[in-house]
């Protein structure tokens, strides 16, 4: 699928979206596509997702109180035990070594997030991209 069509779906999806944090959900959209470029986009349980070749960004609309963002490492992640990611800011809560979850419960909490969040990104899609 060329890039304008992923394009035409995404921003059809998030017309029709109906959530509680829709404006959040496009805030964050902008944030990630302007904090790593070339990313591309498409529709990974049934919500945004973001990579270079395998999605490495993933947003998770459900429960439709928060938006969150799960940083993962793709379909079939690595037994790499030795994957460490630094978190400074501590905006990651780890569901797994090398899955993480971070969480926006609404705009208030994205904007204070969101300057430590550029760097987060950046720095996960350079580490787990291959």
């Amino acid at each position: 699928m060329a890039v304008a069509e992923m394009l035409s779906l995404i921003d059809s999806y998030l017309q029709t979206l109906t959530h509680s944090r829709k404006a959040e959900v496009e805030t964050l959209r902008r944030l990630i596509l302007d904090a790593v470029p070339g990313l591309v986009e498409r529709i990974k349980w049934n919500a945004p997702s973001f990579g270079l070749t395998d999605d490495r960004i993933t947003m998770r609309l459900h429960p439709g109180d928060r938006v969150q963002l799960i940083l993962h490492r793709g379909a079939k992640a690595g037994a790499d035990d030795l994957f460490r990611f630094e978190d400074p800011d501590k905006l990651i809560a780890w569901a797994a070594p090398d899955r993480g979850v971070i969480t926006f419960v609404d705009a208030g909490d994205l904007a204070q997030k969101s300057e430590a969040l550029v760097p987060v990104l950046r720095r996960w899609v350079a580490m787990t991209t291959r």
